[in-house]
């Protein structure tokens, strides 16, 4: 079994729950740990070994963490077949309430490397807007951060971004008004 193989089937077989809960936004969420947790008995039934490095790039004016997570077959005895890489970004904010820059540095590479995990092992990690319980979850209640949130989740392609702060004519998401980001949701619920 080649290491395509075996990552199909442990992006088949794994199952990782939503082990964490936000009080404050009132949802679950699964963390890097999480995932982790899950895919380790995975990596030894299949001798996987599975590694991530961080790098602090500058794209533009901004900061963001690089994760790369590679996934290596111990078995394999062709080069060429012996690895799988998939990364991912985050952005680090310039300011986080209650965090000091190493904490914030923490932060963005533990998101990043949650989604370059995600990527790997083809997890979806959000809600479609256009599902029922997204809409049961968003309908009444408006909190600036959670939808947020929601959005940054759910459009992490650069270009999308650069999209949507064009058409809101904004620098970046965080610039959003209230106005914008209830409009984009309802048009995101729309289709």
């Amino acid at each position: 079994m080649n290491i395509y193989e075996k990552l199909m089937n442990i992006q088949t077989e794994l199952k990782c729950q939503k082990g964490q809960y936000n009080s404050f936004g009132k949802y679950k969420y699964r963390s890097c740990e999480d995932i982790l947790t899950s895919v380790k008995p995975f990596l030894q039934k299949y001798k996987l070994i599975l590694t991530s490095t961080d790098e602090v790039v500058m794209i533009g004016t901004r900061f963001y963490v690089k994760a790369t997570v590679i996934l290596i077959d111990t078995e394999s005895k062709d080069k060429e077949l012996s690895n799988l890489t998939c990364t991912a970004y985050a952005r680090e904010d310039e300011i986080k309430k209650g965090m000091d820059g190493s904490q914030i540095t923490g932060a963005s590479s533990s998101y990043a490397r949650k989604y370059a995990l995600n990527g790997l092992l083809a997890i979806d990690d959000t809600k479609d807007a256009d599902t029922d319980e997204y809409t049961e979850k968003t309908k009444d209640v408006y909190d600036r951060n959670s939808y947020l949130q929601i959005i940054k989740e759910k459009f992490t392609d650069e270009q999308k971004i650069i999209k949507i702060c064009e058409h809101y004519n904004v620098k970046s998401l965080d610039e959003l008004t209230d106005d914008n980001i209830k409009d984009f949701v309802k048009l995101s619920q729309e289709g």
